[in-house]
């Protein structure tokens, strides 16, 4: 068929009121419904199609098959792992960039002069020097990876784009506690290093990393022979939202030589609250932070950044420029400056900083820090509401907008305070809830217990969302305790 202004407008109009549809109706639909498994068996065995389908019937199967079944972080009631629902903006924006459809690689076109604005952005919010560079990716775990792929090349003593790790004479370290994310071992194991390189340094009893602990162990580990790469420091775990002592963890690695990641892909924008400007103040003093517009800044995915102090530094790291793109004239680049592929994995990139520049200038940061206190103010109430509720309780202190508790029951669950049965109470209740659709939580183990794991990063939730979910946790939670 031929896409005339005119089709263009009538079946955009047809999308416009199916997403239109979709995000009106979430607060009165569950907020997880599985895929039958007669449709998923239909997916899965489906043929590719020979002859072509006309739009409307496509999106008819659209709104039949697939827009019924969300991953549910479109509703108010959905505070699992930690994923927003997305700005209304930023799903019209993801559409406008698809539309240019530019390679964001590098160039003389309007879509690198706006990423390079929203970097700009960045970092004036982190705090960190014109000389720094950043970079939108995917998300999180590759802005880990682009991270200490420049720790590797700024830090570990040999040319490794030339000759590899082998040659390097002497075995290497990294920091971080058992609350990191799991993508700084996969960072680590695919740099080349292995998980055997990782050390891990213990926490306090708030789950933030021991700092001293941590100068101990690259003392010893200098001492043994070794040579230390990087600390990954967390702004915002993803168990409990603890903040790690940033500015000290700061100071032992200027005291060492050692590069300084910091993990702010959720906590990075509660920079913008009073309550949490101190303690994250200290990521302007970090070689490198991942955070992520895709989390608490309500970008819809993917939106990831990746901000390194010496910009040159990470040029060196990853800079190689094909025959094909030297001399190109006009589009060699903007104002002089180095193509984004210079700066990371990527060489063909997507337009991700349009979506992220209009959820920007939509909200402005007087919006931002609105809805981040809005999340915070609402992690606080289920916290006290879980407090004066005797058949629950608190399993680690609340961070930032993650409260973790478990179901204790009466009974004998309560009285014999047996772990194990807690533990299979719990975790039949998180699951019973979610297919439930009625909330959506997730769970997670501290010091060994079975916890119950909200994440509040959800402009939409309200406190009569959080009661609901309490009341219907409690009485899943009463039900399955009269059993065991």
């Amino acid at each position: 068929m031929e896409w005339t202004a005119d089709e263009i407008r009538r079946f955009g109009y047809l999308v416009v009121d199916a997403i239109a549809d979709h995000l009106s109706a979430l607060p009165d639909e569950p907020v997880f419904r599985p895929v039958p498994s007669s449709l998923a068996d239909r997916f899965l065995s489906s043929h590719l199609p020979i002859d072509g389908a006309a739009p409307d019937d496509i999106l008819t199967e659209f709104r039949a098959s697939i827009e019924p079944y969300p991953f549910g972080n479109g509703h108010p009631r959905f505070w699992g792992w930690v994923n927003p629902p997305p700005s209304v903006i930023g799903v019209f924006a993801d559409a406008l960039a698809a539309a240019i459809n530019p390679s964001c690689a590098g160039g003389n076109h309007a879509a690198i002069y706006v990423e390079r604005q929203v970097i700009d952005w960045f970092r004036q919010l982190l705090g960190f020097p014109a000389a720094s560079m950043g970079l939108l990716v995917s998300g999180g775990s590759i802005a880990t990876l682009t991270a200490l792929g420049v720790a590797r090349h700024a830090k570990c003593g040999v040319d490794v784009r030339k000759v590899g790790l082998r040659g390097a004479p002497r075995p290497f370290r990294f920091y971080q506690s058992g609350e990191g994310h799991s993508c700084v071992r996969k960072a680590i194991e695919a740099l080349g290093f292995g998980s055997d390189s990782i050390r891990l340094i213990p926490t306090d009893a708030d789950y933030r990393m021991d700092v001293a602990a941590l100068d101990r162990a690259i003392a010893e580990d200098v001492a043994a022979g070794l040579t230390p790469i990087a600390v990954t420091a967390t702004a915002g775990s993803v168990n409990t939202g603890a903040i790690d002592p940033l500015d000290d963890i700061a100071s032992v690695c200027a005291a060492h030589g050692v590069w300084f990641h910091v993990d702010a892909a959720y906590g990075g924008p509660a920079i913008l609250t009073e309550e949490y400007r101190l303690a994250l103040a200290a990521l302007s003093r970090a070689d490198s932070v991942a955070l992520d517009p895709h989390k608490w800044m309500y970008v819809p995915v993917e939106a990831g950044f990746v901000m390194v102090r010496d910009g040159e530094a990470m040029r060196n790291a990853y800079s190689l420029v094909p025959p094909y793109i030297r001399g190109t004239g006009s589009a060699e680049g903007v104002m002089g400056l180095p193509w984004f592929s210079e700066y990371g994995l990527q060489q063909t990139r997507g337009f991700r900083a349009l979506k992220v520049w209009m959820c920007l200038k939509h909200l402005g940061l007087a919006g931002y820090r609105a809805a981040i206190e809005h999340d915070i103010a609402l992690a606080r109430y289920l916290a006290a509401r879980v407090r004066e509720l005797d058949s629950l309780e608190l399993t680690a202190p609340p961070s930032l907008s993650i409260v973790c508790f478990r179901f204790v029951g009466d009974g004998g669950v309560s009285q014999k305070r047996d772990e194990a049965a807690l533990a299979s109470v719990n975790r039949a209740l998180v699951e019973r809830l979610q297919l439930g659709g009625e909330a959506f939580i997730t769970s997670t183990e501290l010091h060994g217990r079975f916890s119950l794991r909200a994440c509040v990063v959800n402009h939409r939730s309200r406190r009569e969302d959080i009661d609901r979910m309490l009341e219907e946790v409690t009485r899943i939670g009463c039900d399955l305790a009269a059993s065991v």
